[in-house]
């Protein structure tokens, strides 16, 4: 019974698809370079020609977090979360005029809300989108930005971060805090927006 329900945990968390040539690459907000460089892999190799990184800060910390990987890669003073993306995306081959800004959300609801927002004002029609994200992070992320793109196809293409992935979350205490915590969320975070819509 236990590893029914861990698979079952696991499963609905932890999304990892295929890519697919799309309109469209979105990263979430973070201080982790590992998902713009997978973004940039992504584009590099034709998946999609545009991309839109979006973050401002935590609106928890009030401030950007900082680099919290491979710092000495990536130097520099970041005001937002978006400027230190965009930078590891640069640094990873993508053309600047290829990056949309969107530097204004402060949790992953709005990166999803400020990103459909940005691409409406620029009339972009988003039939297939790519989603980087953390892994751990990918189920919330997805939901937050299918509700926010709902006539689009959205791919999870996730990356590890922290350590954390679907086959080890469940022997460290690091990984059990965060993935329950991602289940939590799920739960808390998407009841406000089901009961909004009653």
């Amino acid at each position: 019974m236990y590893e029914k329900f861990l698979k079952q945990i696991t499963d609905f968390i932890f999304i990892d698809q295929e890519p697919q040539k799309a309109d469209i690459i979105f990263i979430p907000g973070n201080g982790f370079p590992n998902p713009s460089e997978r973004a940039a892999e992504l584009y590099r190799e034709g998946f999609a020609k545009k991309l839109l990184p979006s973050g401002h800060y935590s609106v928890v910390l009030g401030h950007f977090a900082g680099v919290l990987q491979k710092q000495e890669l990536y130097q520099g003073k970041f005001e937002t979360e978006w400027e230190f993306l965009q930078q590891v995306l640069v640094q990873n081959g993508v053309d600047k005029k290829d990056i949309l800004k969107e530097d204004n959300a402060t949790y992953t609801y709005e990166n999803a809300i400020f990103s459909r927002k940005l691409t409406d004002k620029l009339g972009l029609d988003i039939k297939k989108a790519i989603l980087v994200c953390q892994a751990y992070h990918a189920r919330r992320a997805s939901l937050y930005y299918q509700v926010c793109y709902p006539e689009t196809e959205i791919l999870v293409c996730p990356v590890i971060t922290r350590g954390i992935s679907r086959d080890n979350w469940y022997q460290h205490e690091t990984g059990i805090e965060t993935v329950l915590k991602e289940v939590e969320h799920c739960g808390s975070q998407f009841g406000e927006i089901f009961r909004a819509r009653l």
